[in-house]
C-alpha cells in the first residue's frame, strides 16, 4: 500500500480535511507517467489515451504498477505531481491514477481538479508583518497543521508559533523562522503557502517573520507560544533528493508537449 492509496481511502472515508490532505501527497507524490516515446533530455511528451472515460494521461505511483499495462518496457517520465499539474492545467485532459491497478487510490481526477490543483500550488505567498504586532499568546492552530509546518523546517532552523493581535486590529497567527539563508526564504514561504491551502485555510492566515535567532521578536514569540524543532531527515529521503531523472532536477524543469 503507498501514500497515495492511504490518502485515498482516507479521503473516500473523511471529509474535505482528508481530501485536501489527499491532493497534497498528490502533488508531493512522484508519478511515473507514460509517455508517446522515450523522453530527449528535457523535453518529453505525454501519451494521450482516449478512453471511455475521455481523454487523459495516466500515471502511476510505483514502477510495478505502471508494468500492469503491457508487457513490453513502456516509455515513461518521473515527476513530481505538481510538475503534472502544473503542465496539465487549462488543457481540459484528466489524468488516470493507477487505473487498471487494482489499487486503492485507482481513480480518475478530472480536469477541472487538476486545474483546481494547480490553482492550489500557485497562490499568492503569505505577508510578513511582525511590525504590526500588539499582542502575542498561545497559538490555537490545528495540531495538524503545526505538524506539517514542523516537518517543512530544514534542519538547524529555529521556528517559533503564536497568536497575534495587530495594531490595525484584528488576530491571527505569526510563524517566526531564524537560521535561513536568503536564498531559502522564498522556497520556505511557498512551501508554508502549501501547507495553509492543503490544510483549508488560506495564507492570510499566518504571517511570515525570518528573523535572526537572538532577535527580540523570535524570543517574544517563543515565549508567548511554543518553538518548533525541525526533524532530522530520513536517508532515504535523501535518495529522493539525489534522483536525476527527467523534471527531477530543478535547474532543469521538464517541458511536456
Amino acid at each position: 500500500m503507498t501514500v497515495l492509496d492511504m490518502a485515498h481511502q482516507a479521503m473516500t472515508d473523511g471529509g474535505e480535511a482528508e481530501a485536501l490532505a489527499f491532493w497534497r501527497a498528490l502533488a508531493d507524490a512522484e508519478l511515473f507517467l507514460v509517455l508517446e516515446r522515450e523522453a530527449e533530455g528535457v523535453t518529453m511528451e505525454p501519451r494521450v489515451f482516449d478512453l471511455s472515460m475521455g481523454r487523459m494521461l495516466l500515471a502511476f505511483d510505483a514502477e510495478e504498477r505502471l508494468a500492469t499495462i503491457s508487457d513490453d518496457p513502456v516509455p515513461y517520465a518521473a515527476l513530481p505531481g505538481r510538475v503534472i499539474a502544473a503542465q496539465l492545467a487549462g488543457q481540459g485532459l484528466a489524468l488516470g491514477l493507477n487505473l487498471g491497478t487494482g489499487a486503492l487510490s485507482e481513480t480518475v481526477l478530472p480536469g477541472e481538479s487538476i486545474d483546481w490543483l494547480a490553482e492550489m500550488l500557485t497562490q499568492a505567498e503569505p505577508e510578513e508583518r511582525e511590525a504590526q504586532i500588539a499582542r502575542l499568546a498561545f497559538p490555537l492552530m490545528p495540531e495538524g497543521l503545526v505538524h506539517a509546518l514542523t516537518g517543512l523546517l530544514p534542519p538547524g532552523t529555529a521556528a517559533a508559533l503564536a497568536q497575534a493581535e495587530y495594531q490595525a486590529g484584528g488576530w491571527g497567527h505569526v510563524l517566526a523562522l531564524a537560521g535561513l539563508g536568503p536564498e531559502d526564504e522564498a522556497r520556505m514561504a511557498r512551501a508554508v503557502t502549501e501547507a495553509l491551502a492543503f490544510s483549508g485555510l488560506d495564507a492570510a492566515a499566518l504571517d511570515l517573520a525570518f528573523v535572526a535567532p537572538e532577535a527580540a521578536l523570535f524570543q517574544r514569540i517563543a515565549q508567548a507560544g511554543r518553538v518548533l524543532e525541525a526533524v532530522a531527515p530520513m536517508a532515504v529521503v535523501e535518495s529522493v533528493v539525489e534522483a536525476k531523472g527527467p523534471g527531477m532536477d530543478p535547474a532543469k524543469p521538464p517541458r511536456l508537449k
